[in-house]
C-alpha cells in the first residue's frame, strides 16, 4: 500500500471539474436568477439600529378576540402608550382600533447631549363575529393591556345554539 493512501485528506479519485464555457446560457441565467431573488429574501442591514426603526414604523397591537356567551371581548397590548392617544370605533360589524405611539429620550452627560424621538401611527380593522350592542360597550386600560367589552345583541344570544356531541 502506497503512503499516500493514508493522507486523509488526499481524494481517492479524481473528480470532473466542468468548465464554465461547457455551462448552457440558461444555466446561467436560472443561477443569476437565484442569486437575485436571494438577495431580496435576506435582512440585509445598513445600519446596526435600522430594526428598532423599522418596529416603531410598523406597529402593529397584537389583537385576541373572544366570542362568549353574552358578549364579545377583544384585548389589545399597547406597550408605552396612554389611553389618551388610543381611538376605538366600531363601524358596520368592525372595531376599528387606531392610534399613534410616540416615545422621546434625552440623555445629557457630561460632553455629550443625545435627544431621540420615535412615532409611528397604527390602525387596525378587526372583523366582530356577530352583532353587538355599541351602547353599551366599555374600554378599560391598564398597565398597556386594552379590553374592549361589547354585549351581544339578544338576536345574537339566541342565535348560538349548541350541538351535543353523540359517541358511536
Amino acid at each position: 500500500m502506497p503512503i499516500t493512501d493514508l493522507i486523509p485528506w488526499r481524494p481517492k479519485r479524481s473528480l470532473a471539474v466542468r468548465r464554465e464555457a461547457e455551462r448552457s446560457p440558461l444555466a446561467l441565467m436560472r443561477d443569476f436568477d437565484r442569486w437575485f431573488e436571494s438577495f431580496f429574501e435576506r435582512p440585509w442591514s445598513l445600519a446596526p439600529w435600522e430594526w428598532l426603526e423599522e418596529t416603531w414604523e410598523t406597529f402593529t397591537p397584537r389583537v385576541d378576540v373572544k366570542e362568549r356567551a353574552k358578549d364579545v371581548v377583544i384585548t389589545a397590548e399597547l406597550p408605552g402608550m396612554d389611553e389618551k392617544d388610543i381611538e376605538i370605533s366600531v363601524v358596520g360589524d368592525s372595531l376599528i382600533l387606531s392610534g399613534e405611539k410616540r416615545q422621546e429620550e434625552e440623555e445629557q452627560g457630561e460632553d455629550y447631549y443625545r435627544m431621540e424621538r420615535r412615532y409611528g401611527s397604527f390602525r387596525r380593522v378587526i372583523p366582530l363575529p356577530c352583532e353587538v350592542e355599541v351602547e353599551k360597550a366599555e374600554a378599560t386600560f391598564k398597565k398597556g393591556v386594552l379590553t374592549i367589552t361589547l354585549p351581544k345583541t339578544p338576536e345574537a344570544q339566541r342565535a348560538r345554539k349548541v350541538i351535543p356531541i353523540k359517541t358511536a
